[in-house]
Order: structure tokens, then sequence, then C-alpha cells
């Protein structure tokens, strides 16, 4: 948080008052506090916050009741309430933000990632967090250093603890042990695959959150014929390929087959679209609150030349993507690379270039290269694409994302 702001925390124990000061003073922030929810509720009308630090169990006026005397001034109904709890159990988070909170923190907190859990619900952005950007096959060695090694893996974390995660390539082992190190519990998240070749789901087996009990996961995406997504996934944890099973999944999964629709999580709205590639393979766009992301991956426009050439397409998945924030998406090859590729399911620099500037797209982010090409070769890559924008005259922005890397919309 770039600014400075003013909390007020209620909370029965001292020593958790203590903490929770010392982690928000260090970061320049003005703090007050209470341990009696009445006591509190006059505090907070005085001092008037712009966060509030809640607990739910307290003698005499709780948490919940507390929130909800707040809420009922007028003057406060666009401050920050979040609780920090150590109610673990699902219905008092939904119970918490019925009563109008923002989000909700389980205790222990932990002193690294405190600040932040609170900035995102503040803030109320979306992180976009890049944890494989190759395609086809993981890439090991001294030409992955700077942007990795690893396969399609992309999280979009919201506020109010949901989180959604697109394929599940090499990238999600990363995400797996960036998650563990954090000791995230009771994670309930959706996982988008965009098609099951392997490159795309071939290390869900190793997505540590999947075993611990008390998660939920609805992997969705694309069914193919007459195989779902359970059948697809679970195939490939066959114990002739693999010597764990999804019987062996401690958390709750579900799974979930979509075809060209439109999809509502709360206030969180997904689109999906048919791509051209070879068997089912879905594009994605989310919307939250006036902003959007597009995920699109594998992908191939054609040159109008070509007999394959389809404008139809072309202009429908122009007015899928319009006017998107971030627009993650297939850059297999370059142009010069791409004329002996054709047909083979993967887009080049000047035709993601052509899509992104007449769709009017704010970042295009540049994504699943080729195992053949080296750092240098996707800086190559970035540098015909921003010089190409650049020509066009074009307001698009164009990242080469690395592995690690993370933006806020």
């Amino acid at each position: 948080m770039k600014a400075k702001l003013k909390f007020f925390i209620v909370d029965d124990d001292e020593d958790i008052i203590g903490l929770q000061t010392a982690i928000l003073e260090s970061a320049g922030h003005r703090v007050y506090a209470e341990t009696s929810g009445a006591n509190a509720l006059v505090g907070i009308l005085k001092r008037k916050p712009d966060v509030i630090l809640l607990d739910i169990m307290m003698p005499g006026m709780d948490g919940l009741e507390l929130c909800r005397k707040v809420r009922e001034n007028k003057a406060f109904r666009d401050k920050k309430i979040i609780f920090v709890s150590a109610k673990s159990y699902e219905f008092d988070r939904r119970r918490g933000l019925s009563f109008g909170a923002d989000g909700f923190i389980l205790k222990p907190i932990m002193t690294e990632t405190f600040v932040d859990q609170i900035e995102r619900i503040v803030e109320d952005h979306i992180e976009v967090a890049f944890w494989g950007v190759r395609g086809t096959l993981p890439v090991p060695g001294e030409k992955a250093l700077r942007y990795g090694g690893n396969t399609s893996c992309v999280s979009l974390e919201f506020s109010k603890d949901r989180f959604f995660v697109f394929d599940g390539g090499s990238g999600i082992k990363a995400l797996s042990d960036h998650l563990l190190a954090q000791g995230r519990t009771r994670l309930d998240a959706k996982i988008f695959i965009s098609h099951p070749h392997w490159d795309h789901i071939n290390a869900l087996p190793f997505f540590g959150p999947m075993y611990i009990p008390g998660n939920e996961f609805e992997i969705c995406g694309a069914s193919h014929g007459d195989v779902t997504m359970r059948e697809l996934i679970s195939a490939q944890m066959d114990d002739v390929y693999f010597p764990i099973t999804i019987k062996e999944f401690g958390s709750r999964v579900f799974f979930r087959d979509l075809r060209e629709q439109t999809v509502e999580f709360g206030d969180i709205v997904v689109k999906t679209m048919l791509l051209s590639h070879p068997g089912y393979c879905l594009g994605y766009r989310v919307e939250y609150k006036g902003r959007s992301i597009c995920y699109i991956t594998d992908n191939e426009l054609y040159l109008e030349s070509d007999p394959s050439y389809n404008p139809t397409f072309v202009r429908k998945l122009k007015h899928f993507v319009e006017g998107t924030d971030v627009l993650i998406t297939d850059t297999t090859y370059t142009d010069e690379e791409y004329q002996d590729k054709i047909g083979w399911g993967h887009s080049s620099v000047g035709q993601v270039v052509d899509l992104a500037d007449d769709a009017k797209v704010k970042t295009l982010y540049l994504f699943h290269h080729d195992p053949d090409q080296s750092d240098d070769d996707i800086d190559a890559k970035w540098k015909a694409a921003v010089g190409q924008l650049g020509k066009r005259k074009s307001s698009t922005r164009c990242v080469a994302p690395a592995e690690g890397q993370r933006f806020k919309i």
C-alpha cells in the first residue's frame, strides 16, 4: 500500500493487538486499537479509520455485531472491514463476508505476508502471476535462466481469498511450492484447463495443495466428446503411468465440463471461447469490477493468404478480447519461423500484434514460447512486437513476462 492509512484493530487479546500494530506501524501506517467491541464502536466513529481489523469472538459485542453496526453508518459504508480470526470454518468466513466484511484473514497471522494480504483486500486488485511461460516441453539449462523453463501456468488472485489457476503445466509445481511456503490453508480455487495436451496438465499431480484436507478445488475445462474432464485428468494418473491416483487427493476436488459459455463465480464472470488448435481448446476471459484478463493459448490465426485462414473466427476472437486490460496469448513463433510451422496450432509475433492492436488491448503478454528458443530469442520476439506496435502507432503495451513475475491489475 503506497498510501499511509489509519487502522483500527479490535481484538480482546492484547498480544495480538501488539503484533498487528508492530507490523502495520513498521510499514508506516497509523494504528488505533480497542479490546472491547462496545468501546471500539465509539473509537471508530471518532477516529474515522480507513481500515478496521476485527476479531469475531469477543465478550460483549462480538465482531459480527460490530461489523453490522459500522456498516449501518452511511459514513463507513466505503471503509474496508477485514476479519482477522482463528475461526477456520467455512461457515464463519461466509458469515463474516455476509455481514459486510471485505476480507477474512486466518490467525495465526504470518508476519511476512500480513501486510500483503491486507493490501490485496484494500486495493481490491487482481494479482496476475506467471509460474510457467514455455510451451510444448519444459526447458532446463542455461538458455532459460531469465524467462524460466517451465510450461504453462498462470494464477489470478482476487480479494476475499478467491484464487484462479490457468493450466497445470510444470509451472504449477512452482505455484505449489509458493502456496505451501506461505502456509496457506482452507484454499478454495478454480483450476481452468485450456486443453489436455501434456504441457498443460502434466504437473497437476504435483500440485501439493490438492493433497491437503480442508482445501477445495474445481477443475474446469473442455470435455472431448465422450471424454469428461474428470476422465481426462484421472487417465494421466492411472497407476500404470503414475503411482498416485486422484483417489489420493486429500482436498475436495470437483470437475466441470465447459463449452462456449459464460459462468459466474459471485461477482467474477468467466467467458469461454473455442480456439483454433487440434482438439478442443478453450480461451478464457475473466471480468471483475470493470477489469478483464484474457488467457488465449494455444491458438493459430493463420496468414490471410493461407486456405485455412478463417476471417469469421478472427473477428470473433477480436470481439472476445476487445478492450481487455490483459491479453496473455500464444506467441510461440517468430514471423520467419511460422512459415515452416503452419498448421501446428500456434501463432507468430505479427499475427498477435495485429490481433492486440485491432482489438484495442491495453497490455499484450507474450506467452507459450517454443522450447528451442533461448532467452535471447524471446528478447528478440519482444523487440519485434514492440517495433511492430510502434509502426502501427498502437496504444497497446507489450510485455514478455518471466517465470515468477507478478502484475497488479
